[in-house]
């Protein structure tokens, strides 16, 4: 660009110029008013990014009468205690949502349901306009909130498949492939002896993953391995582990259905006197910063969040631009990270 044009903010002219497409698509991509293709959309918002161009939003919304703003409505999160606000895949959610939308000129508004009111606020709040549409994560099976969103007709995507028939478009991960990937690596490893520590079982997530676990294990020739439920966090993967080394001191091998219950585990096992990986392999799984602060560090099954949370926007706001009540789903496939603990 020449000195005159850096001494004035950036055009729509000058991202089209970038992303060598014409203006009136780099408006559309902007504004989600017609569908765009992905790859365009994707090359329009790298030329954002590279110009630094910010949209109008106020001129935005008057044209299409919208907020600028979606929701990261986060449903039953309270029932498990602790702060949601500190827990690593919550940050990795939040970071990949803000850093896919920044480059539109979108913001997320954070809101927390736990009770029957609050998801009730959340839809009034939702239907009166204060948000364009919502991404959401239902953290249990039977959980109302995205029903209540569908039948308000509300745009709304779901992290995770919903348990029962919804029109409602979501993102998910091939849980039971990460729990093959690690019962896998153990078996190579000569483990054959293994636990598991599961995560809730009324979350779907954490049924996908024990029961792929036991049909891997199952496949291998052993049958169904000894598990104790956890939920999500370090303290309670503690008590698992525990529990597991009472009722089963030959362990040699333990697959933890998060990596914060996986820490956990290894905490105990070091008070134990276990080597890990020597004497007891650990797996844990979603590739969290906590698998990079333990000691040793954690073996894991890597769960993309952010390009989940970023394909999520995509998927919101593309249906908000269409408004044709389409649904979608992706779902992502696991990756095993090999690090010290296995």
């Amino acid at each position: 660009m020449s000195a005159a044009s850096q001494a004035r903010p950036p055009t729509l002219e000058d991202v089209a110029r970038v992303a060598g497409v014409s203006r009136a698509t780099v408006s559309r991509v902007i504004n989600t008013t017609r569908n765009v293709d992905p790859a365009i959309q994707e090359t329009v918002r790298r030329a954002i990014a590279k110009t630094g161009y910010t949209p109008n939003t106020a001129a935005r919304s008057l044209v299409t009468r919208r907020t600028g703003t979606i929701a990261l409505v986060v449903s039953g999160a309270g029932d498990f205690g602790g702060d949601i606000l500190v827990d690593p895949f919550f940050g990795r959610v939040t970071s990949g949502l803000i850093n896919s939308l920044r480059p539109m000129g979108v913001y997320p508004l954070l809101m927390f349901a736990d009770t029957h009111e609050s998801r009730a606020h959340v839809v009034d709040h939702l239907r009166q306009g204060n948000a364009d549409g919502a991404v959401v994560v239902a953290i249990h099976s039977e959980d109302p909130l995205p029903a209540m969103l569908v039948a308000a007709g509300v745009p709304a995507v779901l992290f995770a498949r919903p348990t029962k028939p919804l029109s409602i478009s979501y993102v998910d991960l091939a849980h039971r492939e990460g729990a093959r990937l690690a019962v896998d690596h153990l078996v190579g490893r000569g483990c054959r002896r293994v636990t598991t520590i599961s995560g809730p079982l009324d979350v779907p997530a954490s049924q996908e993953r024990l029961a792929g676990f036991q049909a891997a294990w199952a496949d291998h020739g052993h049958p169904a391995a000894p598990h104790v439920e956890g939920n999500f966090t370090q303290d309670s993967g503690e008590r698992a582990m525990e529990r597991l080394l009472a009722d089963h001191p030959d362990l040699d091998g333990v697959f933890a259905a998060n990596d914060l219950m996986a820490a956990g585990a290894l905490h105990v096992l070091r008070e134990h006197g276990r080597r890990v990986p020597d004497d007891v392999a650990v797996i844990g799984f979603d590739d969290s910063s906590a698998a990079t602060a333990s000691r040793p560090a954690l073996t894991t099954v890597r769960q993309p969040v952010e390009d989940m949370a970023a394909e999520m926007s995509r998927l919101l706001l593309d249906r908000i631009g269409r408004h044709d009540g389409r649904v979608t789903s992706v779902v992502f496939e696991p990756t095993l990270v090999i690090r010290q603990s296995a």
